[in-house]
């Protein structure tokens, strides 16, 4: 149980120093505004992998990937000045499509027709172990 709350510890260490290198420290003008969205830690501490979405419409995530890619020599010795950690871990980046996914799957779903003879009556949802029909004649 300490184990994990150490990785969780350290990715969120290491999320929020990324978050304000990038933005504070990169000059690159292909990382345009990001989000880092998580961190997760190999179990030895010795990889973070990186996902990041970039804000708006403005950025090309592929294009903020490679500036990332070549910006992870900075990243890395900065970090290391801020963490106390014995090994600075390698930083890998990745593009975070989830929400992108999630709208997709939102917009499939609304465009699936209503089949249900109830659907959109107000009704009330039935407890566990009720039978929801109970009651109908």
């Amino acid at each position: 149980m300490t184990q994990n709350r150490r990785l969780d510890r350290v990715a969120g260490d290491i999320a929020e120093l990324l978050s304000e290198l990038i933005r504070a420290g990169l000059r690159d003008p292909r990382v345009t505004p990001l989000t880092i969205t998580v961190v997760r830690m190999s179990v030895d501490l010795r990889i973070a992998h990186v996902n990041f979405t970039s804000l708006g419409s403005k950025g090309d995530p592929e294009a903020i990937l490679a500036g990332l890619r070549s910006a992870t020599g900075y990243l890395r010795r900065e970090l290391g000045r801020r963490l106390q950690m014995r090994h600075v871990p390698e930083l890998r980046f990745h593009i975070d499509d989830s929400l992108e996914r999630g709208f997709d799957m939102t917009r499939m779903l609304d465009g699936l027709p209503v089949t249900h003879p109830r659907a959109g009556e107000d009704l009330p949802v039935p407890l566990e172990g009720e039978d929801p029909d109970a009651g109908e004649e």
